[in-house]
């Protein structure tokens, strides 16, 4: 199996270690909390057709539909709140169906964190390239 050379999102994981090594106090930000109710999925544990896409964002296209890559806005509120432009969105294909389906990719900036939903952007769920 091939990880994509994407960086973990570590933010509270780093700010605690940070604290106990060098002292100090460990604040939640709003997009903290956001990341949390967010959830996580292995990215074993994707379906395959996820796994192309994500091996797609890393080749920089050609990707199926001309949807992918555009802007993705967070108007469900979901994601952690990021200035405008931070997430794109790309399609993850579901097989049998004759539309893009429900099923995307969600990159922050520079493909520092990836979320996937399958339910068109209720629910998402961290991809976590370490299990």
């Amino acid at each position: 199996m091939r990880i994509p050379p994407r960086a973990s999102r570590i933010g509270a994981a780093a700010a605690l270690l940070s604290a106990l090594l060098v002292g100090g106090t460990v604040t939640a930000t709003t997009a903290d909390a956001a990341a949390a109710s967010v959830g996580s999925i292995c990215y074993g544990a994707l379906p395959s057709q996820a796994h192309d896409t994500l091996d797609l964002i890393d080749q920089g296209g050609p990707f199926p539909y001309s949807q992918d890559g555009t802007v993705f806005s967070n108007r469900e509120g979901v994601l952690p709140r990021q200035s405008s432009g931070y997430y794109h969105e790309y399609t993850v294909i579901t097989p049998g169906s004759p539309t893009r389906g429900a099923r995307r990719i969600v990159t922050g900036e520079e493909s520092q964190e990836d979320y996937y939903t399958s339910d068109h952007y209720a629910t998402f769920r961290l991809v976590d390239f370490g299990c």
